[in-house]
């Protein structure tokens, strides 16, 4: 194969991946707040391990050996998995949400950075239930846990509702049962975790349950079909 038949192929690919996903002003625009989301998503997900320490040779007694010790920090396993999932399910659906979205407002880049800003604050209500999930002050860092947990589906839905009322920011004929499915997902969202946030004051343990199960119902509920998974996916060309 000639470099002339090279370039002729490398130019009918570049045009096809164009015709998939126009490159417009706007759309660079929603491309680079999704990088930059995907990059606090990353660090915040990334600080929840500190909260889990090594225990210290020094601190293990005469009567307990590592294996007690590690086993003596499962509230903090607890919290860190419950939130790992949490910020995993909403980087998938933050992903998902910007498929349709190919334009951004200035009230946008504000909901964005508010949902962020409770991303970020995560890791810190995770190390607080940890701490004092045995503790008789077990009530008041469940509230705060769950709190952060209210806070972030609501800034989701603002993102969301701002970038789909009248369809302003989102892409051209877009699939509109994906479109509902997504609107009531945030619709009832918020009221679940609602609910999580009142059952702290009465069961941490069964608060922080609603919240995990929260997690992995909004984690598998947040793939998308397979029409907007062959959008996600790179294209390849088939020639050989």
């Amino acid at each position: 194969m000639g470099n002339a038949e090279i370039v002729a192929m490398s130019k009918e690919a570049a045009s096809g991946n164009s015709a998939k996903i126009p490159e417009t002003p706007e759309r660079s625009e929603t491309v680079r707040i999704e990088q930059f989301s995907d990059g606090v998503f990353a660090i915040a997900i990334t600080l929840l391990v500190l909260g889990i320490t090594v225990p210290k040779a020094r601190d293990l007694g005469a009567g307990g050996g590592l294996g007690s010790a590690l086993l003596k920090q499962w509230p903090h396993y607890l919290a860190f998995v419950t939130s790992f999932i949490t910020i995993l399910a909403k980087w998938v659906n933050h992903h998902r949400i910007f498929s349709f979205i190919q334009r951004t407002d200035h009230g946008f880049l504000y909901w964005n950075g508010l949902l962020l800003l409770f991303i970020t604050f995560m890791p810190f209500p995770t190390a607080l239930l940890a701490e004092y999930l045995r503790h008789p002050e077990a009530a008041v860092a469940g509230a705060v846990f769950a709190g952060t947990y209210v806070a972030s589906a609501f800034a989701f839905k603002g993102l969301w509702n701002h970038a789909s009322r009248n369809g302003r920011l989102l892409a051209r004929d877009p699939d509109e049962r994906e479109i509902r499915q997504i609107t009531m997902q945030y619709r009832y969202g918020p009221l679940m975790y609602l609910a999580a946030f009142a059952l702290s004051f009465v069961s941490v343990g069964l608060s922080v349950g609603v919240c995990l199960c929260m997690a992995v119902f909004f984690a598998v509920k947040g793939w998308p079909t397979l029409r907007t998974a062959s959008l996600l996916l790179p294209t390849f060309t088939r020639k050989r």
